[in-house]
């Protein structure tokens, strides 16, 4: 039986509202046997462990996005840190540097960076990665804080392939989107066809970025099947093969 893990996804979006049951089944359907939803702020992660609660398939990650870093503060920092022993949550983030909106000045969004990554070493805790815009500062900050025995992952990794060995160096993992579906996408589909393949991870980000065939509409957990068609096709492997390595590559990581 094939199984994927949607490693990074939003059904804990307003998009999703009252749709949640009809996703599930839909991801179910289509191979996807676990999806991790992921906050960014206080509603989103009240929210991401409200359906971990409720499914069986979900999964939580909860932190501070950088365009809501000017709202953590010690009562949400102390939420967190509450929070990071429910055993469905399963890391912290998303976490990091967005400098295209720049919702918060950089000099914030590197503390909150900081704090939220010296929070998953404490608990041990692998973070996963947001950065826009900023790929060379995330890069100086996870070097100079190190990434702790839990590990850490690239989400929704748009850059090269040397960027992505540079990320593998500091003991990260790689999780592609839709993305590297993109004919456009070439960094990223050389990124996918040539690292090891037990360091990737595939995701939705949904409701974002959706892959090829639909790309232009509403993306969903049951589309992270197109990407894991698309390494499979760049690596020249079956798809099952690329199945079975990243949902092995997602338990490993989440400690499942």
């Amino acid at each position: 039986m094939i199984k994927i893990f949607d490693s990074h996804t939003h059904l804990n979006s307003e998009q999703f509202i009252g749709r949640e049951n009809e996703l599930i089944n839909f991801a179910e359907k289509s191979s996807v046997a676990l999806l991790n939803n992921v906050g960014v702020d206080q509603e989103t992660n009240d929210w991401a462990l409200k359906l971990a609660n409720e499914f069986e398939i979900c999964y939580a990650t909860i932190g501070w996005h950088p365009d809501a870093a000017s709202a953590f503060d010690g009562e949400t920092e102390q939420f967190l840190m509450d929070n990071l022993s429910n055993p469905k949550v399963v890391a912290i983030g998303e976490i990091g540097l967005d400098y295209h909106w720049m919702e918060a000045p950089k000099w914030l969004q590197e503390d909150v960076f900081r704090k939220q990554i010296r929070i998953s070493k404490q608990f041990d805790k692998p973070f996963q990665v947001h950065t826009r815009e900023a790929i060379e500062d995330t890069y100086e900050i996870i070097r100079e804080e190190g990434v702790g025995s839990a590990g850490a992952i690239i989400h929704n990794f748009s850059g090269t392939y040397e960027w992505a060995k540079k990320f593998l160096e500091l003991g990260m993992m790689i999780s592609f989107s839709g993305i590297v579906t993109f004919k456009k996408s070439l960094g990223e589909q050389e990124a996918a066809a040539k690292l090891p393949l037990d360091r990737i991870l595939v995701e939705t980000d949904a409701p974002y970025l959706t892959p090829m065939p639909y790309r232009g509409k509403e993306n969903q957990p049951g589309y992270t099947r197109y990407t894991v068609e698309k390494i499979a096709e760049l690596r020249c492997l079956t798809f099952e093969e690329v199945a079975d390595a990243t949902f092995e590559n997602s338990m490993k990581i989440f400690k499942l």
